[in-house]
């Protein structure tokens, strides 16, 4: 029975949707998790300093493939550990320009996946937050350090004049570290926030949710997540969709297809979700033309 290795920067619970996304792409291809193949699940925890460890503990256990998600960061760890075992991701940088593949339709190598254009998603949840506030309103991001991979983020927002709160990855949760960066907002004037689409934000979703409605800051998010924990609302690609792809990369590699003859997929669906109640709550009136685009509203 193959063995797929699973390798997440974040924790189990936040990410359970797209887990079982995954298990209905490996269904597509006929597989079956204790039927058929075997899955070994490592979770980083929100700790970037255990995927390296955790990846070499999939390739000792001699896994058919290493379905290395949630970021760019646990993709590196994953093809540090191994040049022969299939690696696929879900990226939100470039991965040509990071060196991943050769090229989106030819990827070669032992890695292929799923690419997100972050930069083009940034913009667009800029121009979404920007309809909820006076034109003149300073607005900050939170970003967290990343590879240089996807570092583009923070330049992003460095170029564009919004004020940049940096939080640490790969440590223990620590509630004063977000304290301090939303006091730093509050301190600089800023009146709305970007959260980077990063899945160490996404697992401490409820922290940022909650601290951004006590300081009364309207906020666009990269995932529904966000929005279903009360989170103003979100813009991006359809996770759930990728992580359902790559479990039907995993089943075409199981059965004999090199990752290197699978084009990298780009998304093809986008969802924009607002949350009403929370509109009503700090105040704000949504627009009809985005009432209108909405994916979904939430009451």
């Amino acid at each position: 029975m193959p063995v797929i290795g699973f390798l997440h920067p974040a924790s189990p619970e936040p990410f359970a949707r797209l887990v079982a996304a995954f298990h209905e792409g490996l269904h597509e291809a006929g597989y079956f998790e204790g039927q058929n193949i075997k899955i070994e699940y490592r979770w980083a925890g929100g700790r970037d300093d255990r995927l390296n460890d955790l990846a070499v503990e999939l390739v000792d256990r001699q896994v058919a493939l290493i379905a290395a998600v949630g970021g760019m960061r646990s993709a590196q760890a994953a093809k540090a550990a191994t040049t022969t075992i299939p690696v696929l991701f879900i990226s939100g940088s470039d991965p040509v320009q990071a060196g991943f593949v050769a090229s989106i339709n030819r990827p070669g190598g032992n890695a292929t996946g799923v690419g997100m254009d972050t930069t083009e998603m940034i913009v667009k949840r800029l121009e979404m937050l920007r309809e909820f506030i006076p034109a003149d309103t300073k607005i900050a991001m939170l970003v967290s350090p990343q590879p240089i991979a996807e570092r583009f983020e923070t330049e992003f927002a460095e170029k564009i004049g919004m004020l940049v709160l940096n939080i640490a990855a790969g440590k223990e949760f620590d509630q004063a570290q977000y304290e301090r960066a939303f006091d730093t907002a509050r301190k600089n004037r800023a009146g709305a926030l970007l959260i980077s689409a990063d899945p160490f934000f996404t697992d401490r979703r409820d922290v940022i949710v909650g601290l951004a409605t006590r300081h009364g800051l309207p906020a666009v998010y990269p995932y529904r997540q966000y929005v279903v924990a009360g989170g103003l609302a979100s813009y991006g690609p359809d996770i759930v969709e990728a992580y359902r792809q790559i479990g039907r990369y995993a089943g075409r590699i199981l059965k004999g297809t090199k990752p290197g003859d699978l084009p990298v997929q780009l998304p093809a669906k986008f969802e924009m979700v607002i949350n009403l109640k929370t509109a009503r709550t700090l105040g704000l009136t949504v627009p009809r033309i985005m009432l209108a685009r909405a994916s979904e509203l939430i009451e």
